[in-house]
């Protein structure tokens, strides 16, 4: 029996005879205009009894018998014009060889590949046309019918690929360019304005709209929304431009419209070539890397191939997971660079693993992204512990990345720390004039001369848990000008992060509702993971020891408006999902800031980043806070009572005053 593929090859070629014998004839036929000779007739016969052989032989070597014409590509045109142009060049060799006494026109031997090539790539064009119809046509009877939002190169892409599922049906495209409107893409036409979407809606029966502007600013982005929003319709959108255009994903791969789209910013603009100087064939730590920040930094870091990155977290679930994540997506035929990456259980507290891990590795910069930041959890029973997690554990990894010639240490801070009315907040600002204590203050001092850093090293030590070994100087020497440079950047909340509102929200909203918010008029600053994580790198770059960054965090946004617009997207309305308000929790206040009332800023190269001019502090302070801290346990009300005198801008339970502007 034969098989189906046999069957196709055989019809195939027995097409291509056919088409070889009707482009030789009509070859004669026009070069007399119809009016064929008796001799040319009696030549064209014989001539045909080795042309048909000869060019189904070189249709045969170029492959032109292993495709399917369903699938008929320009590759197979390709094909098909190289074996008919060798084929009519082959010609007349052979009638040279033979020394034929046969006269082939040298018109009919122009005209003859260009008939060829007209029947042969024609008819297969033509079959998968009426394939594709004929399929999509019955498939498309029940198809919803959709509109695409944006007439450029996305747009164009998902067309192909709309046309290709039967789930959908294409009825025309929306774009603000008048030069576009009543063009056609892929036989599909712009009908008008994105303001004339309620129109088109009603017209079509729309329900869903494709918005197909992945590079669009945010602005740009929330008029979509807001118009999608005003005609009822659900809105879906392709992915960003930087995940298409590293192949990362198709742009059918259709997503729903999420909140960072509609609180989204203008993408982040990054030093290439100086990242890729700070991280590219260097070993990089990351502590706290399960985190929601720590683990999106070890995202980014990857994307400049370091020669090693290491992975420092307390969580081995959290662990485990990131381990199973980077290993998949930069495994082998993943597309991505491999990554060499090591997982390190650990707590930043304990001194003698954090120098076992940087004498393991030795890594050349850190990212300090460990941290108690919950502020509720740390303000009732747990106050000490965030003292000792967010402060002691900074020294303690800070001090190791000294010891062992680290050059940079870049520490994740909040604007909780700014006016602080929680312990998070005021450890983290505690935790912050840490660092600054570590540089140098001195920096013309003769290298090698002892500071008075040198009894605050030795007690350090002792206060972290880290013993010298046998063999090492007991007193260990900090010069006044130490290798390490420090370098803070403190932000505002980021979206969808572990322990924030959305996936709270998300939670509520699965349940039925109802969505609890604390108070009416309680504001955040908000933005994406990747873009903090960008951003943390960029300032890490600029930093040349002693600053706190200060990010563009845009506008503040009302709790109350992300619920109300989560709930929208979510495709039920403020009747349906119920939203409640439960009152401030402890340690909470309205309205979070940037930078301190004693606080201004200065300028750098980049748009999004600024420097605060804070308080610093020296060593002595540091070495006092050393011994404060050189405690196993302490009540929260201590706690609290020490915390306003070193750090004079603490105020737990403020009152709710709106800051200045």
């Amino acid at each position: 029996m034969l098989r189906k593929s046999n069957i196709r090859t055989a019809m195939a070629i027995v097409h291509d005879v056919v088409a070889v014998v009707l482009a030789w004839i009509l070859a004669y036929l026009l070069r007399f205009n119809f009016d064929l000779p008796a001799n040319f007739y009696s030549e064209m016969q014989q001539t045909l009894l080795w042309v048909v052989p000869l060019q189904v032989a070189v249709f045969w070597k170029f492959g032109l018998y292993r495709g399917i014409w369903r699938y008929a590509s320009l590759n197979d045109l390709r094909r098909i014009v190289l074996a008919v142009l060798l084929a009519a060049a082959v010609i007349p060799f052979v009638l040279w060889m033979l020394r034929s006494h046969l006269i082939v026109p040298r018109s009919v031997l122009v005209l003859n590949p260009l008939l060829l090539i007209m029947f042969m790539g024609g008819s297969r064009v033509l079959y998968r046309m009426w394939k594709e119809t004929r399929f999509h046509g019955r498939m498309k009877l029940y198809s919803e019918p959709v509109l695409v939002l944006g007439a450029g190169d996305a747009a164009v892409m998902l067309s192909k690929d709309l046309a290709k599922n039967p789930a959908w049906q294409l009825v025309g495209f929306l774009d603000d360019d008048s030069n576009k409107h009543s063009c056609l893409l892929n036989g599909v036409k712009v009908l008008g304005h994105l303001n004339e979407l309620d129109h088109w809606v009603e017209r079509f029966g729309i329900e869903r709209v494709i918005m197909a502007m992945p590079s669009c600013s945010h602005q740009q982005r929330q008029r979509v929304i807001q118009l999608c929003n005003a005609a009822k319709v659900q809105v879906l959108t392709v992915p960003s431009f930087d995940d298409l255009m590293s192949g990362k994903v198709a742009v059918s791969k259709l997503r729903a419209i999420e909140l960072d789209d509609l609180l989204g910013r203008d993408p982040v603009v990054l030093d290439a070539v100086g990242l890729h100087g700070l991280l590219t064939g260097k070993t990089v730590m990351v502590t706290g890397a399960g985190g929601s920040i720590g683990s999106e930094l070890c995202r980014q870091i990857a994307r400049f191939s370091p020669a090693k990155l290491v992975l420092f977290e307390q969580s081995e679930f959290a662990l485990y997971t990131l381990e199973q994540e980077l290993g998949q997506a930069h495994s082998a035929g993943s597309g991505q660079a491999t990554l060499n990456f090591v997982c390190m259980v650990g707590d930043v507290r304990d001194a003698e693993r954090v120098n076992e891990v940087m004498e393991l590795h030795k890594p050349a910069v850190l990212f300090h992204a460990a941290a108690y930041k919950h502020v509720p959890l740390m303000e009732q029973h747990n106050a000490w512990q965030a003292i000792r997690n967010n402060v002691l554990g900074t020294w303690t990894v800070a001090r190791a990345t000294q010891r062992h010639g680290v050059a940079k240490f870049v520490m994740i801070s909040t604007d909780k720390a700014v006016n602080p009315t929680n312990v998070m907040g005021a450890s983290k600002r505690l935790a912050e004039m840490v660092c600054q204590a570590l540089q140098p203050f001195h920096p013309q001092a003769p290298e090698g001369t002892t500071s008075h850093s040198t009894k605050l090293a030795n007690n350090a030590s002792q206060v972290a848990g880290y013993l010298p070994q046998a063999g090492e100087e007991a007193n260990e020497k900090i010069t006044s000008k130490p290798s390490t440079r420090f370098v803070i950047v403190r932000f505002g909340n980021v979206l969808g992060s572990t322990g924030s509102v959305i996936p709270k929200f998300r939670a509520q909203i699965a349940q039925g509702g109802p969505i609890t918010v604390t108070h009416p008029e309680i504001t955040r600053y908000f933005m994406s993971i990747p873009e903090a994580a960008q951003l943390v790198l960029q300032a890490g770059l600029m930093g040349q020891g002693g600053e706190i960054f200060v990010l563009d965090m845009g506008e503040p946004v009302k709790i109350v408006d992300l619920a109300k617009e989560l709930i929208r997207l979510s495709g039920f309305t403020e009747d349906d999902i119920r939203i409640e308000f439960s009152g401030l929790r402890p340690g909470e206040k309205l309205y979070e800031e940037l930078l301190a009332d004693s606080e201004h800023t200065l300028m750098t190269p980049h748009p999004k980043l600024r420097i605060a001019q804070a308080r610093q502090a020296d060593s002595a302070w540091l070495e006092k806070l050393l011994e404060w801290t050189d405690v196993a346990t302490m009540p929260d009300a201590q706690v609290k009572t020490a915390l306003k005198s070193w750090v004079p801008e603490y105020q737990p339970n403020p009152e709710q005053v709106i800051p200045r502007k």
